[in-house]
């Protein structure tokens, strides 16, 4: 499979998530962990990021790219209060930028490197493959969520 494929496949399913009932978004993988809500919250913000860092990194030469602390974006933008169909706004216009630019870069500039202030080296192919696997973390956490009996 690749890689549009699989940004197309987890982009659907996760937009799915977004028309989610109040009941449903409450609900958490585990004690004490994010609700789906929070998680939905989270996956605009994530991909915000990496779409940056993919950006970055085709228009930069080596650059540092900085981490960021998602427990400390959730309480400071105060997820429990943001508009949910902001964050799908975000999450869909970003996804299909990054659709985008694998199409251009994935084969042709995948091996451009950027350094990650926590994990270090890095390649845009690394980048555009992170974007996939960790939405595909978060949907196998709503997944679960879906099914626990709380």
């Amino acid at each position: 499979m690749d890689i549009i494929t699989k940004l197309e496949g987890t982009r659907d399913q996760t937009l799915r998530y977004f028309d989610l009932t109040d009941e449903d978004l409450s609900r958490s993988y585990a004690p004490g962990k994010w609700s789906i809500r929070f998680i939905m919250h989270h996956l605009a913000d994530a991909e915000a990021v990496l779409s940056e860092r993919i950006r970055r990194t085709i228009s930069e030469p080596r650059p540092v790219l900085w981490a960021f602390d998602q427990d400390r974006w959730a309480t400071s933008l105060d997820y429990s209060q943001m508009p949910l169909g902001l964050s799908r706004q975000i999450y869909q216009a970003t996804r299909e930028s990054i659709i985008y630019l694998a199409t251009q870069h994935y084969k042709r500039s995948g091996d451009l490197e950027f350094i990650h202030s926590e994990t270090g080296l890095r390649t845009l192919k690394d980048e555009f493959d992170k974007v996939v696997s960790h939405n595909q973390h978060h949907l196998d956490q709503i997944a679960v969520a879906l099914t626990r009996i709380e």
